[in-house]
C-alpha cells in the first residue's frame, strides 16, 4: 500500500477533522449527500411534521440561471409528495439576507417548472436557512415565512415557503437539540444517530480520508493564510510603532496600503 503517513501529519489532519461541525458547509454537505434518514430528521424537526418521506437528496446541486446569477444549493431532496426542500447553512450574516431566500425560492421555480407546463404543476417548495446568528432578531428559535393577504391575514397559498432557523437557541426541544448537534464536534455526545452515524464515519480518519481531501486541504490552507496574517500584523505594528509610513510599509511588505491599514486596524480593535 501506501507510504505511512507520519504520526505529527496524521494529528494535524485528526485535528481538522476532530474541529469539523454540522455548521461548516462542507462538512454538512458530506454527511448528507445521499443520506435519507439525514435528511428526513432534519425536515421533520424543523417543519414538525414526522410524515415527511424523503425520497432523494443531492448536495452542491447547481442551479443553472441563463440570464443572470445562478447557485450551488446546499442541500436539494425531494418528499415522495413531490416537494422541494432546499437547506442553506449561513455562518455570515450578510449571506442570508431576506433577498437571498426570495432569489433561492425563485431560482427552484424557475428550475422546477417545464416548458410547456401549466402554472398550476410548480412543485411546493421550502427554502430553509440555518443561521449562526439570529438574524432576523425577532429572538425566536424558528421563522416560518409564507405569503399572506394584509387585508384578512389569508394565506396566498402560492407554495412558497422561507424558514429560518436560529442556531442560537439550543435548548431541550427537538430543534434545541438537533442545533446542539449541529455544533458537536464530537459524533459520540450527538442527541440523533441519524447524524451521528455519517460524522463519526467521516471523522475516523483512516476510512474517510479520500472522502475529506478537499476539506482537509481547504483548512491547512486557511490555517497557513492565518499564520502569514499574524506574522505580519506584527511586522506592521513594529513599524508603524518606529514612525514609518503606511505607504512606505505597503512597499516594504508588497502588499496594498489597504492591507496595511486592515492589519493595523486588527491590532488596535
Amino acid at each position: 500500500g501506501a507510504g505511512k503517513v507520519p504520526t505529527q501529519e496524521l494529528t494535524e489532519v485528526q485535528q481538522i477533522v476532530q474541529e469539523l461541525c454540522l455548521m461548516n458547509n462542507k462538512f454538512m454537505n458530506k454527511v448528507f449527500e445521499n443520506n435519507i434518514p439525514a435528511a428526513e430528521l432534519l425536515l421533520r424537526i424543523i417543519l414538525k411534521n414526522d410524515k415527511i418521506k424523503v425520497k432523494e437528496v443531492k448536495v452542491q446541486n447547481f442551479i443553472q440561471n441563463l440570464y443572470g446569477h445562478s447557485a450551488q444549493m446546499d442541500i436539494l431532496a425531494q418528499d415522495e409528495a413531490g416537494v422541494y426542500f432546499n437547506v442553506e447553512v449561513q455562518r455570515s450574516d450578510e449571506g442570508a439576507p431576506a433577498k437571498r431566500a426570495r432569489f433561492y425560492s425563485s431560482l427552484l421555480d424557475s428550475n422546477l417548472l417545464k416548458a410547456g407546463k401549466p402554472y398550476e404543476q410548480l412543485p411546493v417548495t421550502y427554502v430553509i436557512f440555518i443561521t449562526e446568528n439570529d438574524v432576523l432578531q425577532g429572538n425566536l428559535p424558528l421563522y416560518d415565512i409564507d405569503r399572506v393577504i394584509k387585508q384578512n391575514g389569508a394565506d396566498f397559498g402560492d407554495g412558497t415557503h422561507i424558514v429560518y432557523v436560529n442556531s442560537k437557541v439550543q435548548d431541550d426541544t427537538p430543534l434545541g437539540k438537533l442545533m446542539q448537534d449541529f455544533y458537536c464536534k464530537d459524533p459520540a455526545r450527538m442527541h440523533y444517530s441519524e447524524l451521528a452515524a455519517k460524522c463519526g464515519y467521516l471523522k475516523n480518519v483512516k476510512e474517510s480520508e479520500a472522502d475529506m481531501q478537499d476539506i482537509i486541504e481547504q483548512y491547512a490552507e486557511k490555517r497557513a493564510q492565518k499564520a502569514v496574517a499574524e506574522n505580519d500584523k506584527k511586522v506592521v505594528a513594529k513599524l508603524l510603532g518606529k514612525g514609518m509610513s503606511i505607504e512606505e510599509i505597503a512597499s516594504i511588505l508588497d502588499i496594498t496600503e489597504e492591507q496595511v491599514r486592515e492589519l493595523a486596524d486588527k491590532r488596535s480593535a
